[in-house]
């Protein structure tokens, strides 16, 4: 039976702490009112079962289970049995007890979005906000009903993009491996024959490359103890940068770099921007308070960047201004975007103007996305082409030079 440990105050006000082993909360409740006492905090102190699947959840699984969960909301299924429903009737261990995590944590008392904050490397950092944000502002119904689209879009995105990457990501792996295999097994067949032209110093620079590369790999001076030392130091380093990334300042430099690449930067930059959007005009529309929903769309924007921007945006529309003018001052919302906010702060249709900006900004990022992806297939057929090209120019080029001096 959980244990739950609680501060109460009895009628004269004398402070009272303790532990009590009930079945629910409400129980703890009933026996601290038979005892006259008055409760203050009550906490269950019970261990959580260790999650045992190690299986990864899909991301199209996440989304039905979003929608599921708006569904029964919508029809008036409370929060802890729409949860149990969902529990019993999914097939995924491991989303079931996470699930089965989340439903007492909320038995406990704890809200949808603090208890799915447990599982931000599950749910992803937007769909926690997101839900966070609707049980503050009395729409978890419509946020998770968003989330569960999104979810599903960025699913099929995703999708189409494997499909689309597969063709030429197979040239790539057949390609590497042809062009490996000639370095390798064939150029140093021609060593003996360049002989005569290296001796001369007539030998050009590209072959004399494609040489040194061909007999790297079978130099044992090289690898012990140079080539066994730079693998472990690539190892360590890698190791090194990915736990530096998961830290805040590595994050933050992950998503600076990230809105800095060429063509992809753009299509980030626009993501996060209707993802807040999206998130401020739906708390708005609800009623929740501007600086609240600031801060909550912010932490939902999906970068690090532009939630710092937004925040210190915050700061000055505390101080009186608008919201346009603050946002201008980041330098990462573009001008037609602050012009439609502007105007909708005088015509007060923020909310309803926010929406429309999202709606915009994805439709225009999953064409670019899109149209991104289809000209990978004649990159890569380019830079596999251009490989063969450079292993066949070191090749024939000297075979030309001395069938000329014949």
């Amino acid at each position: 039976m959980p244990e739950f440990t609680y501060v109460a105050r009895k009628a004269t006000g004398e402070k009272v702490t303790g532990a009590l082993a009930a079945a629910s909360r409400q129980e703890v409740l009933a026996i601290l009112a038979s005892q006259s006492l008055f409760p203050v905090e009550i906490r269950a102190e019970t261990p959580r079962r260790p999650l045992t699947s190690r299986r990864r959840i899909p991301m199209q699984l996440l989304a039905i289970t979003y929608s599921q969960l708006s569904d029964l909301l919508r029809s008036g299924v409370p929060l802890l049995r729409a949860l149990d429903v969902l529990r019993s009737q999914t097939a995924h261990p491991r989303l079931a007890e996470i699930l089965s995590d989340i439903h007492d944590r909320v038995e406990d008392g704890a809200t949808l979005g603090d208890a799915m904050a447990r599982f931000e490397h599950i749910f992803g950092e937007m769909a926690v906000s997101m839900i966070r944000a609707g049980g503050e502002g009395g729409f978890l119904e419509e946020a998770l009903a968003r989330v569960a689209e999104f979810t599903e879009t960025q699913d099929d995105l995703r999708r189409r993009t494997v499909g689309a990457m597969a063709y030429p990501m197979m040239l790539a792996v057949v390609g590497m491996l042809v062009v490996t295999a000639l370095v390798l097994f064939v150029v140093p067949r021609f060593e003996q024959l360049f002989g005569r032209l290296r001796e001369r110093g007539e030998l050009p620079v590209l072959t004399d490359w494609l040489l040194w590369a061909s007999n790297l790999p079978w130099r044992w001076d090289f690898w012990f103890p140079w080539g066994g030392a730079i693998v472990g130091g690539l190892i360590v380093g890698g190791a090194a940068l990915w736990r530096w990334l998961q830290t805040e300042a590595g994050r933050l430099w992950r998503d600076r770099l990230k809105l800095r690449l060429p063509v992809a930067g753009g299509i980030f930059l626009s993501l996060s921007i209707a993802r807040f959007c999206r998130v401020l005009g739906t708390m708005l529309r609800n009623g929740v308070p501007i600086l609240r929903s600031l801060q909550v769309a912010s932490e939902s924007a999906g970068n690090r960047v532009l939630t710092e921007a937004i925040k210190k945006a915050t700061e000055n529309i505390r101080a009186g201004q608008n919201l346009a003018g603050p946002l201008a001052a980041s330098g990462h919302f573009p001008p037609i975007i602050l012009a439609m906010i502007a105007v909708a702060e005088e015509s007060n249709t923020l909310e309803t103007v926010l929406i429309q900006i999202a709606d915009s900004l994805e439709k225009r990022t999953w064409r670019q996305l899109d149209l991104a992806v289809r000209l990978l297939e004649p990159v890569m057929l380019l830079l596999l082409a251009g490989a063969v090209l450079l292993v066949l120019v070191g090749l024939l080029y000297p075979m030309f030079k001395m069938s000329y001096a014949l």
